[in-house]
């Protein structure tokens, strides 16, 4: 198949894409497709821009605002024919964050009539905006911690929700401008730091306690995992850095708890409409309730990512995971 593959953009997650894409690449290459490298910001690159590009790691924080705003500035136009994409047989999305992730590339797509990796745009957005994916997870009964929108005065957070709560951007991702607040006098702070990177702040009670995942492919849970982080969150620098978290698959639980997390991962990919891949993310708390925390659309594709590590696990290796995925965006929706 003739394959591109779309990464980079201009969202704070820009370094975590180019990781994804830096191992996607290769391996549809070795697998006989014919793949060109296209940075959503630039466009196509030639053989020597994207050997140069790919070779960058993830730096162990999020781009700053000045380097996103760089990006920005000399972007191109978001269309098909800017990324010279058009006679192509699959789209395959390594984004994550922002215009990637959110729909609305997924929606130019739909336009264009090209077939794309992952979910439509609506489902995309849906999972994107943290809090209309909650509304719908508890009107399918999938347990998720309480939530307030900003503004919301510190009286009513610790009435609502009690201290320590989590402050983190409405539309975000990477756990990018999240904070954890233990008292009414740092609120403030936390969400000037989150409104940095979205319009919309939530604030959410925070489960201390255990830290799962599940995979889902081809609309079918993978093995659970766990996700053992050195603090409270599992942040970015945690998420990227090596030696930052243990992930251990399949999870150290029982066949019960293994069985219920599948199934509301299941219900919470369904009930936001994803397409034939996602990734969720749980809490378990001290009495052992999971409480489900996001859905990811575009869930990281490194080799030793967590939905390649679920499918291995599974006895689907990483070429065989690409392919599938690739295949699956030819089906129709």
């Amino acid at each position: 198949m003739k394959v591109a593959v779309l990464f980079g953009g201009t969202s704070e997650e820009r370094d975590v894409s180019i990781a994804s894409a830096a191992q996607i690449i290769p391996v549809l290459r070795h697998l006989g497709h014919e793949v060109s490298a296209v940075d959503t910001a630039t466009g196509r690159l030639a053989p020597a821009e994207e050997q140069k590009l790919l070779r960058s790691g993830v730096a162990r924080s999020p781009p700053s605002q000045s380097e996103i705003a760089h990006v920005r500035g000399r972007a191109i136009s978001l269309s098909p024919s800017a990324f010279d994409i058009r006679g192509v047989d699959v789209v395959f999305l390594a984004l994550h964050g922002g215009a990637g992730e959110d729909g609305r590339i997924q929606a130019m797509l739909d336009l264009a009539g090209l077939a794309y990796t992952g979910s439509n745009h609506i489902a995309s957005a849906a999972a994107m905006d943290k809090d209309l994916s909650k509304r719908l997870f508890r009107s399918v009964d999938v347990l998720t911690p309480d939530w307030l929108m900003v503004p919301a005065a510190g009286d009513a957070v610790e009435a609502v929700l009690g201290w320590p709560v989590v402050v983190k951007p409405n539309k975000q991702g990477s756990t990018v401008g999240l904070s954890v607040v233990r008292e009414a006098e740092r609120l403030p702070a936390a969400i000037e730091r989150a409104r940095a990177y979205d319009a919309e702040v939530m604030l959410e009670k925070f489960i201390p306690g255990r830290e799962f995942t599940v995979g889902i492919l081809d609309r079918v849970a993978l093995p659970v995992g766990e996700i053992i982080v050195p603090g409270e969150v599992f942040d970015y620098q945690s998420k990227y850095q090596a030696g930052g978290a243990r992930e251990v698959f399949p999870a150290d639980i029982s066949k019960v708890e293994s069985v219920h997390l599948q199934e509301q991962a299941l219900r919470a990919h369904s009930v936001l409409k994803l397409g034939i891949y996602s990734r969720i993310d749980f809490r378990r708390d001290d009495q052992g309730v999971f409480w489900c925390l996001e859905a990811n659309s575009l869930p990281g594709m490194t080799a030793t990512s967590l939905l390649p590590q679920a499918a291995k696990a599974a006895g689907i290796d990483f070429p065989e995971l690409l392919d599938r995925i690739c295949r699956g965006a030819l089906m129709p929706r």
